[in-house]
């Protein structure tokens, strides 16, 4: 029988973004989609899953490997589900209360999500918010 140690599996999601986080004990690799975090393409989704692990710190990342799957939506709401994901997993997996209350304290929606969506369209117009011109003379 294989000795798997702690594994924890967290979720988070942003509009239409879904992401699934694995963490484990390890050494400090974390891969989104199977691509290490250092050589993800866009830079700005970069530095926003990396903000977690600099609120939690050098220790607790390089404590840790993390896995995540990210299928829908743009690249910043994959990258805010991912980043949610992590969160949830971290507080999880080291049961620390205090993390919890640092991730709030910088950001509340890191740990709790948001919930704004896009209103749909309606009658009337082009989009949900504009109509069209009327003129009557």
């Amino acid at each position: 029988m294989i000795n798997v140690g702690k594994v924890i599996v967290s979720s988070g999601k942003r509009k239409t973004a879904i992401a699934r986080a694995t963490i484990k004990e390890g050494k400090g690799r974390v891969r989104i989609n199977g691509v290490p975090l250092e050589v993800l393409p866009n830079e700005l989704k970069r530095v926003k899953i990396n903000e977690v692990f600099v609120l939690a710190g050098n220790e607790k990342r390089d404590s840790v490997d993390v896995k995540v799957k990210v299928k829908g939506g743009g690249f910043m709401g994959q990258a805010e589900a991912v980043r949610t994901a992590i969160a949830r997993g971290l507080i999880e997996f080291f049961d620390d209360m205090g993390l919890k209350e640092v991730f709030v304290a910088y950001d509340k929606t890191i740990v709790s999500g948001d919930p704004r969506r896009t209103e749909p369209k309606h009658f009337g117009g082009k989009s949900s918010r504009s109509r069209f011109q009327k003129s009557y003379r």
